[in-house]
């Protein structure tokens, strides 16, 4: 198994150490050429939802991900991950991937000086830290989207067939329970 994360911007590098410390090989998508490695599954990591939407764009990577994605591909995604596979953004007139059942509003917990984390509960694993760095709101969501973690009322991730996606960071600490279920789980 090889996990490809999208490293155009954004957190990244703490997406692959969580995978190394599992001892599972990541590449990175930096281009339209390096679609063309093998990889059975994707991250799409938090940082920029708008600065990613047109980089994948701008490198020509956006259609094949996308129907890669559509047709099944495993994919994780965190805080911006997240809005590029929102079906809709109700705070901009944008759609990215569209790929997700869910409608997300943009930086919904405030700005990076309202950060916080706490400990929840994730698909009925306990204690899990969750750390909201302007994260985005997961508003509602199609029947089929599964709802696997609430902060105060506040759908916070879901998961529709092989897609997760969460509004918070798991990837950020020590825990690797969160990328354990997206292997076991959703790969």
């Amino acid at each position: 198994m090889r996990i490809a994360v999208l490293a155009l911007q954004g957190d990244f590098a703490e997406h692959e150490a969580v995978f190394r410390r599992l001892d599972i090989p990541t590449c990175q998508l930096r281009q339209r050429r390096d679609l063309e490695q093998k990889f059975d599954a994707l991250v799409l990591p938090g940082g920029e939802s708008t600065v990613q939407g047109k980089l994948l764009r701008e490198l020509g990577m956006f259609e094949e991900l996308r129907t890669r994605i559509s047709n099944g591909l495993p994919v994780m995604a965190t805080c911006a991950g997240t809005i590029l596979l929102a079906q809709q953004i109700l705070d901009d007139p944008a759609v990215h991937l569209g790929t997700l059942g869910i409608a997300v509003r943009r930086n919904a917990y405030g700005r990076q000086l309202s950060s916080f984390h706490i400990s929840g509960s994730f698909a009925g694993i306990q204690a899990v830290p969750m750390s909201f760095i302007r994260a985005p709101q997961i508003e509602f969501c199609v029947p089929n989207v599964e709802v696997l973690a609430e902060h105060e009322g506040r759908i916070t991730a879901v998961r529709q067939g092989r897609q997760l996606a969460m509004t918070f960071h798991p990837e950020l600490g020590s825990d690797t329970r969160i990328a354990e279920y997206f292997i076991s789980e959703v790969v």
